[in-house]
């Protein structure tokens, strides 16, 4: 078995940040002649959206696809039908013999502990996940969702012509909820007078229920919804396309879902974060282990290259002003509601 050093890189990553089977079954790998890199296999585990999923599962599985066609690797994944298939499927990817896992998703952050305790010697990795003590075998990435979600908070509040404007979560965890305040503290900078409705599904999965509260909002006169629902979000984009109104992306640039309808989307780039943590063993030899937080700074989240298509070049400037800003640290942007509030209900 692998006898691997392990050693804590994060300031060497941030500095270089830039820029369908059965659930059963691991893609075949695609071979490079460069032997020395081919040695190298790395493979996820998806959560129940699986792979394609047109949000951060999918990207996750860009990022490893990158690291085939760029890097050599051997590169597969399982998809997961239900939480219970998550500890199966790393210890099947494990058995397999790959250098690195990835579990997709905040839900996964139990069983990656596991895992990474029961096999020491086997390195692991999960995306939107901070891990309170992780052992040396375990990096947590999470992503600063709250900047890209003011950018197009902001675009909301300029583009609203009725003053409301809605927010569609999946469940109330983390990574949803610093889309939901980023995202409200960039209508408020761009319209103090804008109502915003919130709404949660606690479901990821659910396309009807999404079409079905997003269907209430647009009767309800408000005119922009921004998803961060997964399945249930795309939902939301149907009830946009049948009732003519704009919606926000998020996670991927889902401005092909609905062309006329999709004003901008609030990326994160999970793809990146991968690519560049599995680039870096096989430069080095050595390991990140802890938790790492990408945001604007890094390249890792921002809003679609495709918002030119709606929205007026005159915002855009002012988005991108308020993007440096951020990235200078002149202008905070709550994450939570205690900072939401704060700001906004003094």
């Amino acid at each position: 078995m692998k006898a691997i050093k392990m050693i804590f890189l994060l300031a060497l990553i941030l500095g270089v940040f830039v820029g369908c089977q059965a659930k059963d079954e691991v893609n075949e790998a695609v071979k490079s002649e460069d032997t020395a890199r081919n040695a190298f296999k790395v493979a996820m585990v998806t959560n129940s959206g699986g792979v394609n999923d047109k949000g951060f599962n999918e990207s996750a599985w860009n990022g490893l696809q990158r690291t085939q066609s760029e890097l050599g690797f051997e590169v597969g994944y399982i998809e997961s039908q239900l939480e219970s298939d998550f500890l199966t499927n790393l210890e099947t990817l494990y058995e397999q013999g790959n250098d690195m896992i990835w579990g997709i998703g905040y839900f996964m952050e139990d069983v990656l502990m596991e895992a990474a305790e029961r096999n020491p010697d086997q390195m692991y990795g999960g995306i939107d996940i901070y891990f309170p003590n992780p052992p040396e075998n375990l990096v947590g990435v999470q992503f600063k969702e709250y900047e890209a979600a003011f950018l197009v908070g902001y675009i909301a509040g300029k583009m609203t012509e009725t003053d409301k404007v809605g927010f569609v979560g999946g469940m109330e965890i983390p990574p949803v909820l610093r889309y939901q305040y980023g995202f409200m503290s960039g209508v408020k900078k761009a319209n103090p007078d804008c109502e915003i409705k919130v709404q949660y599904a606690n479901n990821f999965l659910d396309v009807a229920l999404g079409k079905t509260i997003a269907n209430q909002m647009y009767q309800n006169d408000i005119d922009i919804i921004f998803p961060a629902a997964g399945a249930t979000g795309t939902g939301c984009i149907e009830s946009a396309k049948d009732n003519d109104k704009y919606i926000i992306g998020v996670d991927l640039d889902q401005y092909e879902l609905a062309p006329d309808n999709i004003i901008t989307s609030a990326m994160k780039n999970v793809d990146q974060a991968i690519f560049t943590i599995s680039n870096e063993f096989t430069k080095s030899g050595e390991y990140a282990s802890g938790n790492v937080a990408f945001g604007l700074k890094e390249g890792a989240v921002g809003i679609s290259p495709n918002s030119d298509k709606h929205v007026p070049q005159e915002i855009l400037d002012e988005v991108n002003q308020i993007k440096e800003d951020i990235i200078s640290g002149a202008l905070s942007i709550p994450e939570n509601k205690e900072a939401y509030d704060a700001l906004y209900n003094q």
